[in-house]
């Protein structure tokens, strides 16, 4: 099956590398037109080269973005407008881990939490639906994570800023299908997945990346953390029109961590 999301317009937020670069490819391979935002704007453009390399000229755009910025958010969506010529799909991708337990997260670390992982997700939906409204079948998709249905004592602060994000995405899907607008509003809860991010946790902890994953492996039912490509096609089937009836829920992309 191919062609899943031709004729879309699709902003992925934190598009530079991992997560983010999966679903631009993704969405671009099933058909979509693809803006690729990012503060790091290399990597957000090395991202929109790939795919405009794989799947034709002009297929993705690239743009500076910080999250946290209503102006940033502005001119994302003003550039969604001028160079895909509208917006019917928002992947709100852009996250960060909250370092610190209850005694030793500091106030900094937890406000940048929730700037980055909860506010980022508000003001782009805010700043996106009246475009979405102009394009719709439409959908939002927001990248929570499994830690925001299940609790750790050493990470309070990516716990609750998932959580949010979850519940906020119930909150967007209801408010668009009470006003009978036909854009939808889901989250996906991965588990650990094999990205940069681990590198830095090695990294950080002084541990060979192998004996991260290793660690990580163990505590998955399915035996293995997962692939980038693995949440890509998660995202794909939310964003395309097969999910049409989907609003308000969440997809657990967990290898069976959730079920214990």
């Amino acid at each position: 099956m191919t062609g899943r999301m031709a004729g879309k317009l699709a902003l992925v937020t934190g598009a530079a590398q991992g997560l983010g670069a999966a679903h631009c490819q993704r969405l671009a391979e099933e058909g979509a037109r693809v803006l690729c935002t990012d503060i790091n704007e290399e990597g957000a453009q090395r991202t929109a080269e790939s795919v405009n390399h794989h799947f034709g000229a002009d297929t993705a755009f690239a743009l500076r973005h910080d999250v946290t910025s209503p102006e940033d958010w502005d001119a994302a969506i003003a550039t969604a407008r001028e160079k895909l010529g509208g917006l019917s799909v928002l992947v709100n991708n852009a996250g960060v881990g909250v370092r610190g337990d209850i005694e030793t997260c500091t106030m900094e670390e937890w406000r940048r939490g929730f700037a980055i992982n909860v506010d980022s997700v508000f003001i782009g939906c805010q700043k996106a639906l009246p475009l979405m409204k102009d394009n719709q079948p439409g959908s939002i998709v927001n990248i929570s994570s499994i830690a925001g249905l299940i609790a750790s004592d050493t990470m309070p602060g990516y716990n609750a800023s998932k959580a949010a994000v979850w519940m906020l995405s119930k909150s967007i899907a209801l408010y668009c299908a009470k006003r009978g607008w036909d854009i939808r509003c889901n989250s996906i809860h991965p588990t650990f997945v094999d990205t940069p991010i681990l590198d830095g946790i090695g990294k950080n902890a002084g541990i060979e990346k192998e004996v991260v994953l290793g660690k990580l492996s163990r505590q998955i039912p399915l035996g293995r953390i997962g692939q980038a490509e693995e949440i890509a096609n998660g995202v794909l089937y939310l964003a395309s029109d097969e999910s049409r009836f989907m609003t308000g829920a969440e997809l657990k992309l967990d290898g069976g961590i959730s079920a214990m």
